[in-house]
């Protein structure tokens, strides 16, 4: 076998694709410095800026996805797929790889078609407990299939599956900072009970209007809110702020950088129930309250959020009630000592540690069986 191993990894298209795969790169990095990894991603998308800030090498294709609700565009859509696949013949025969990991995601079809078609190895990494279409068509194809949940057969062939969880980000894994310090990063009050609310990196416009339709409740509540916002909604919330009292319980950014505080400041979080925010929660025994999106594809974060709260791992707030109930939820659980710690409990059972490294070992392995030791 080559010294230096070569491996494409391909997909993104949001944070829950990306987070994982460059969580992959550097545990493939760690067992074997001498790796050339290159990303194929999406053209326009976030993993075109994410990747290389992670000091990885990216190569983007013209790819997007059907548009169901207008058809007629489907004609420039098949026409990007034609594109794409040709961009990705051309990527793989110049770069060589030895392998290839799709993490779902437009860009990782045509990538690990290609690849599949000439004989290179492949494995798949699906972070959901509700299969996406991209990694659904590609199973018979790949090597591999890494799942975070039980139950995949439904999806792919079983004797592919190997359930090895969803890597998550290092740096909330390693935070060492204490809870009352990571409170006061935020310029907030330790004594008091936190709340912290993410919709993502983008945001999330239910739980933001989830917070402005009950300040009253909150100002009178006691409980302090480390609100993210979204770089979206951002400047309109802040505005609205403007015409009311002033909320020293809340911290309010469009961004947070460090959510290994944020994480560590918190004792009960919101969230959607994205699949790499759900491993994560599990993996650090977070109590959370999950407000599954309803425009995604499949409803699959509601899978998601059901696999947690059928174990009594989480709560579950439906999105089209979160205005509501989810912030008076969120008060009474947060001043529920005995509930916090059943939840905390109940969800790191199903946390599953060194995910990033298990997967990467599968790869290496798919080299070594392909090429020799």
């Amino acid at each position: 076998m080559d010294k230096e191993l070569r491996i494409i990894i391909s997909g993104g298209g949001t944070g829950g694709h990306i987070f994982p795969a460059i969580s992959i790169a550097n545990a493939i990095k760690a067992l074997r410095p001498d790796a050339h990894i290159l990303f194929v991603g999406a053209l326009g998308r976030m993993e075109m800026q994410r990747v290389p800030a992670a000091g990885y090498e990216i190569k983007g294709l013209p790819i997007c996805g059907f548009d169901r609700k207008h058809l007629l565009k489907n004609i420039a859509v098949l026409f990007k797929i034609w594109r794409s696949e040709l961009l990705a013949k051309r990527i793989v025969k110049e770069f060589r790889p030895m392998a290839a990991v799709g993490v779902g995601g437009y860009a990782s079809g045509p990538t690990l078609n290609v690849c599949a078609s000439q004989g290179i190895p492949c494995l798949i990494q699906e972070q959901n407990s509700f299969a996406g279409v991209t990694n659904r068509l590609l199973a018979k194809k790949a090597d591999k299939i890494c799942v975070a949940y039980q139950g995949m057969e439904r999806f792919f062939p079983a004797e592919k599956i190997i359930l090895t969880g969803n890597p998550v980000r290092q740096n909330i894994l390693d935070a060492t900072i204490s809870r009352e310090d990571a409170i006061r990063s935020f310029g907030l009050d330790p004594s008091k009970k936190t709340i912290l609310i993410v919709g993502g990196s983008l945001g999330a416009r239910t739980l933001n209007e989830s917070v402005l339709n009950q300040l009253t409740l909150l100002r009178e509540s006691g409980v302090q809110l480390i609100w993210q916002t979204g770089k979206f909604y951002y400047e309109d919330i802040c505005a609205s702020l403007r015409q009311t009292p002033d909320m020293p319980m809340l911290k309010v950014t469009d961004f947070i950088s460090d959510m290994g505080a944020a994480y560590r400041a918190a004792d009960l979080v919101i969230s959607r129930a994205g699949a790499s925010s759900i491993s994560e929660f599990c993996l650090i025994g977070k109590p959370v309250i999950l407000v599954p999106s309803p425009n995604v594809a499949e409803d699959h974060q509601t899978q998601n959020a059901m696999a947690l709260v059928n174990k009594d791992a989480a709560i579950y707030v439906k999105d089209a009630e979160a205005k509501e109930v989810l912030l008076p939820k969120a008060i009474e659980v947060v001043n529920n000592s005995t509930k916090l710690a059943s939840l905390s409990q109940n969800i790191t059972t199903l946390g599953v540690p060194d995910s990033a490294t298990t997967i990467a070992k599968e790869v290496i392995r798919l080299i070594e069986n392909k090429h020799g030791n």
